[in-house]
């Protein structure tokens, strides 16, 4: 499922509901399927996000599956099935909402989110 961030004054960006869930727990929001961070509350997490991605923190599920490595194969058929590179991190997940928070922060607007549902 797709998340919606849009701001009031800087445009949208859009990323699937479980990276929208690490993203929105960092910033201690609960993940329905709308919700706002206010004016007052983008400078608290621009800096939580910011020391989240210091920290190279992620998600107990985002750890489990680093650890667990897969079988090799030597059947060369699924092809698509294969991991391409290391899982990616938390730093090149957060970036583009922190930019969209400075952004709208710069601006004194504020940052809607919105999916199908609460995720």
């Amino acid at each position: 499922m797709l998340v919606k961030f849009n701001s009031s004054t800087s445009g949208q960006i859009m990323m699937l509901s479980p990276v929208a869930r690490q993203l929105l727990e960092i910033l201690q929001k609960d993940c329905t399927a709308r919700g706002v961070i206010t004016p007052e509350q983008l400078p608290e997490a621009i800096a939580r996000l910011r020391r989240a991605v210091a920290d190279g923190r992620a998600s107990p599920a985002e750890a489990v599956a680093a650890q667990t490595t897969t079988p090799a194969r030597s059947d060369d058929s699924n092809d698509d099935q294969k991991v391409d590179g290391p899982p990616i991190g938390l730093a090149p997940r957060a970036f583009p909402l922190i930019e969209l928070l400075e952004w709208t922060r710069k601006e004194d607007g504020f940052v809607l989110w919105e999916a199908a549902k609460d995720f």
